[in-house]
Formats: C-alpha cells, structure tokens, sequence
C-alpha cells in the first residue's frame, strides 16, 4: 500500500492545483471520507484539506440571503439563529446527517460530492434553489446544487473542482420551508425518501412560488418542478395537495431494495412532500 500524502492549503488556488493531480481527494468534513478509506474503497495518495482556506468554515449574510462556507459543520449551521429562522429547512436535511458526534464534522459539500441518491443535505438545498461556489485550475464559477450530482458516487464536477461555498438567496417576509425524510430506524440510517419544500407566499395567503425537491427515488436528487406548479395560487387546499402528490410520485425513478421497494418509495415520495408542505406552509404564516 503506498503511502498517503496530506495537505491543508490555505488558498483555493493552491487547493485546486493539489486535487489537479493524479490520486487527490479532497477533505470537507471527512465523514464519508474516512469511512471509505478504511474500508478499501478507495485509495488516494494525497487528502487535501479544504478547512484552513479563508470562507470554506463560516455563515455570513450577504445581500440578504446567506453563504454558508462548505466545510462548515452541521453543528455549527443548527446553532445558527438567522439561518435557522430563514431556512429552516435546509438546517434540517443538515442536521439529519448522521449521529451527535457526526454532526461535529459533516458539511453540505460532503454530503453533496458523496452524490449519495439519499442526502438528506440535498434535497432542501435543491428546493431552495441553493447555488454553489466551485473553484478549479481555471477558476471560479457559480452552478446551481441540483446540477453537481450525476449519479449515484458521481458528481459533474471536473477534476481539480472543489465546492468552497454554498450560497441561499434572500428570504421575502412570509418564505419558509421544510424537509421530512422516512427511514426503518428513527437515528443514524439512510433515507427510504426524502423531501424538500419552499414556498413563498402573498399576502392572502396564497402560494406565489414553489419548489419541491425528492431524495432517494431516482439517480439523483429531483426538483419537480410539476410538484411545485401544482400549489402556486392555492392555500394548500386538499386538490391541491393531491395533485403535489401525484406530480412527486409521477416523477419517482426508484430501485428496490432492503430498504424498500421501487413501489413503497414512490407512494412515500408523495405523502412525505404533502406533509412538508404544510409545513412550510404554516411556517410561513399560511392558515389551512
């Protein structure tokens, strides 16, 4: 077995010119990371650390909305009070990565370049119509989170790119979301299904914008947009809510297996973004 390297640049550059090479995999939290490693699934010659460079820990407001450094852990976004009270939602998928302890190092990036079908960090992010920072050997770009995973361990993402920063946009008055996710035991398991829901409303109450985001049911997170299309204009009245249902289900592309079937996981997909819409609903000040 050859030897494994580390690096903890302090600059993008350098950190993209390190994972350019041959054999790098670069360092966010480590939580997958590490497992991996131990298990033989993968054998890098050099880890670069992302956490010493300037913006990859944090959370900052900017132009109303918030930046959420990449590497920054779940622990740290769950005792965010302004994060919390905007984006509820998207705290949530974050802090249902693993157990406690976990908690201490996991980051929305590694949660993201995992490309796991079942990120629970995902789906809300997607919802929230998140975009990312991504720096490499020929810059900096910005692309929306639905568009870096491409498959289940695979991210679109080329090589030398890392994720340095996360950013949501500004919340009008009465904004919220939320995220549910179904799993077998109530800690530390993986998502039969997962959903993510944004609303926006007008001052009548009803839904001006929304945006509906599965987990675990396809290769890749979802955005439906058919799912949000179907509550903009409505209080979240019961037609309503079916017809979010079955446009989430309709776009279902699950597999079977010992956690559920293709079957399970699509009638689930429907009842978990039904219910997550209501809370954000009620969230953001809407009376059923």
């Amino acid at each position: 077995m050859s030897q494994l390297a580390y690096l903890a640049p302090s600059s993008p550059e350098e950190a993209a010119k390190a994972l350019a090479a041959s054999g790098a995999r670069p360092l966010s939290g480590g939580t997958d990371l590490l497992v991996q490693l131990r298990s033989g699934r993968t054998s890098p010659s050099l880890i670069v650390d992302l956490k010493r460079i300037a913006g990859a820990v944090g959370i900052r407001e900017e132009a109303g909305g918030f930046v959420i450094g990449a590497s920054t852990s779940g622990a740290v976004l769950g005792e965010h009070a302004g994060l919390l009270r905007a984006w509820p939602g998207v705290v949530e998928g974050a802090n249902l990565i693993g157990s406690t302890q976990v908690q201490g190092r996991a980051s929305l990036a590694g949660n993201l370049c995992n490309a796991s079908p079942a990120a629970d960090g995902v789906p809300a992010l997607v919802a929230a119509r998140a975009t990312c920072v991504i720096v490499g050997p020929n810059g900096r770009r910005e692309a929306p989170v639905e568009s870096i995973p491409a498959g289940p361990g695979k991210t679109s993402l080329a090589p030398g790119e890392f994720i340095l920063e996360f950013r949501l946009p500004a919340r009008p008055p009465r904004a919220s979301d939320a995220y549910l996710r179904l799993t077998p035991r109530t800690e530390m398991d993986i998502a039969v299904a997962g959903a993510g829901v944004n609303l926006v409303l007008h001052e009548d109450g009803t839904v001006a914008e929304a945006h509906v985001a599965l987990g675990a049911v396809a290769p890749t997170v979802l955005h439906v947009e058919a799912a949000g299309a179907a509550l903009v204009g409505t209080r979240l009245e019961d037609e309503a809510l079916a017809a979010l249902a079955a446009a989430a289900q309709a776009a279902c592309k699950p597999i079977s297996d010992k956690r559920g079937t293709a079957e399970y996981r699509t009638r689930i997909a429907g009842v978990l973004a039904r219910r997550a819409a209501v809370i954000a609903y009620q969230r953001a000040g809407g009376q059923r």
